[in-house]
C-alpha cells in the first residue's frame, strides 16, 4: 500500500524552497520533538525531589505526567479545528514557544497546583506538535521517503530518552530539580530557532477538520489499532513514570549507577529507533507484535529480577530497544491504514498516545501508593503484551 499514486512526487502544500534540502526541515521538526519529549520525561528522573519539595507523595507528584497527557488528549484531535487555516510552520513555532513557557513556570512554581497548570500547557504543546508532525513531514518529502523521514523525527524521542532521564537524574542531584527545567526551556528556545531557520511554510490540509477526523476515527481497523496503542503505551508509561522508585529497590543502587541504568535505556532506545524504520517498511506486522511483547517481557523482568543489577540492566536494555522503535512502527501503521488522511490520522494517534500516558501514569500512581511499585510494573507488562496481540490482529499488511 502506498501513500500517493506517484511515490516520487513531492506532496503539495509546501512553499518552494530550492536552495536547501528538505532534510534540514525534517531535522528541525525532529529537534522540536526532542525538546518537547525531554521536558515530558523529566519528572521520571526528578520525582522524589519534586515530591519532597512540594510536600506531596511520589504517586501524587507523578500525576504531573497525567495532567500533561490529559490536556494532550484534548488538544491532539482538536488542534486542526481550532486553527484550520494557520500555517503549520507558524503553529509548530508557537507550540515550541509554549513549551518554553511551561518549563519556566515549573522552574519557579512555589505550589504544586501551579506546577500542574504549567504541565497542562506542556500537554497542549506536545500534543499539538505531534499531531501535526506526520502531516508536515509528509509535505516535506516524497511519499516513498516518508518512513525514513519519520525515523529522523523519532530520533528526537530516542535522544530525549538518552538524555532526559539520566541527565535529569545527574543534574537534579547536583543542581536541584528547578534548574533542570530552566535547561529544558533553553533547549526549547534552540528548537524554536531551528524551526524558524529551516522549516518552510506548510499549508494546512484542505479537508474539513471535523469531518476528516470522524471519518478516520470510525473505521474498525483504526479503532482496534488505537485500543492497542492505549494498552502498549499505557503499559509503558505506567512503568516508566515510576522507573526511579523501582530502580532504587535494586540492592547497592547509587545515583551514579541509576544514571548509568537510564543511559542504557536511552542508548537502546536510540538503536531501536534506527532498526524500526527498515522493519516498518518490510515487516510491519512483525514489528507491531514484537515491540510490545518485548516491552511487556522486559518490564515484568525488571519487576521480578530486581535483586540483581545485571538482570535489571538486561531488562532495561530490552525495554529501551523495544520502546525506541514503537513511535515509528505506530505512525507507519497509521499512514498505511489512512494514507490519504495523514493529518487527522496523526492527530488521532497522538491523542491516543496522550490518553495512554494519562491512564498509565494515573493507574500506576494508584498502584504505587496502594500496593507496590513491582505490582505496577507487572500490570504494565501484561497490558503491553495484550496490546501487541491486538495490534497484530487489527490489520494485515
Amino acid at each position: 500500500m502506498t501513500v500517493t499514486s506517484d511515490l516520487r512526487r513531492p506532496l503539495a502544500g509546501v512553499a518552494p524552497r530550492p536552495a536547501r534540502s528538505p532534510w534540514f526541515a525534517v531535522a528541525a521538526v525532529g529537534f522540536g520533538i526532542f525538546a518537547l519529549v525531554t521536558t515530558e520525561f523529566l519528572p521520571a528522573s526528578l520525582l522524589p525531589r519534586i515530591a519532597a519539595d512540594m510536600g506531596v507523595s511520589e504517586g501524587v507528584a507523578g500525576q504531573a505526567v497525567t495532567a500533561t497527557a490529559i490536556m494532550g488528549a484534548i488538544t491532539a484531535p482538536t488542534i486542526a479545528m481550532v486553527v484550520p487555516r494557520l500555517d503549520r510552520r507558524l503553529l509548530l513555532v508557537l507550540l515550541t514557544g509554549l513549551a518554553f513557557v511551561s518549563n519556566a513556570l515549573v522552574a519557579v512554581a512555589p505550589w504544586y497546583p501551579l506546577l500542574l497548570v504549567a504541565r497542562l500547557l506542556l500537554g497542549i504543546a506536545i500534543a499539538g506538535y505531534w499531531a501535526m508532525a506526520l502531516a508536515v513531514v509528509g509535505r516535506l518529502v516524497s511519499a516513498d521517503k516518508l518512513g525514513r523521514a519519520m525515523t529522523v523525527v523519532n530520533l528526537g524521542v530516542s535522544l530525549a530518552t538518552v538524555t532526559a532521564v539520566p541527565v535529569g537524574t545527574y543534574l537534579g542531584e547536583a543542581w536541584g530539580w528547578r534548574p533542570v527545567f530552566w535547561l529544558a526551556g533553553a533547549v526549547a528556545v534552540v528548537a524554536l530557532g531551528l524551526l524558524l531557520l529551516w522549516l518552510p511554510s506548510v499549508a494546512p490540509s484542505g479537508a474539513p477538520p471535523l469531518r476528516a477526523l470522524v471519518d478516520t476515527a470510525r473505521g474498525r481497523t483504526m479503532i482496534l489499532g488505537m485500543v492497542a496503542v492505549l494498552l502498549v503505551a499505557g503499559g509503558h508509561f505506567a512503568a516508566f513514570t515510576y522507573v526511579r522508585p523501582a530502580a532504587e529497590r535494586v540492592p547497592g543502587i547509587t545515583p551514579g549507577s541509576l544514571a548509568l541504568l537510564l543511559t542504557i535505556f536511552g542508548v537502546a532506545a536510540f538503536v531501536g529507533t534506527m532498526v524500526a524504520g527498515p522493519l516498518a517498511d518490510r515487516r510491519l506486522r512483525i514489528g507491531v507484535l514484537v515491540a510490545p511483547l518485548l516491552i511487556g517481557a522486559a518490564v515484568i523482568g525488571f519487576a521480578l529480577l530486581s535483586g540483581s543489577y545485571a538482570a535489571v540492566v538486561v531488562a532495561v536494555a530490552a525495554w529501551g530497544l523495544a520502546f525506541g522503535g514503537l513511535p515509528t512502527l505506530v505512525l507507519t501503521w497509521v499512514a498505511r491504514v489512512e494514507p490519504n488522511r495523514l493529518e487527522p490520522a496523526g492527530s488521532l494517534a497522538t491523542a491516543m498516545f496522550q490518553v495512554a500516558i494519562a491512564t498509565g501514569a494515573a493507574v500506576g500512581g494508584v498502584l504505587v501508593d496502594a500496593f507496590d511499585v513491582r505490582v505496577t510494573l507487572v500490570a504494565a507488562g501484561i497490558a503491553a503484551i495484550a496490546g501487541g496481540a491486538l495490534f497484530t490482529s487489527a490489520k494485515r499488511f
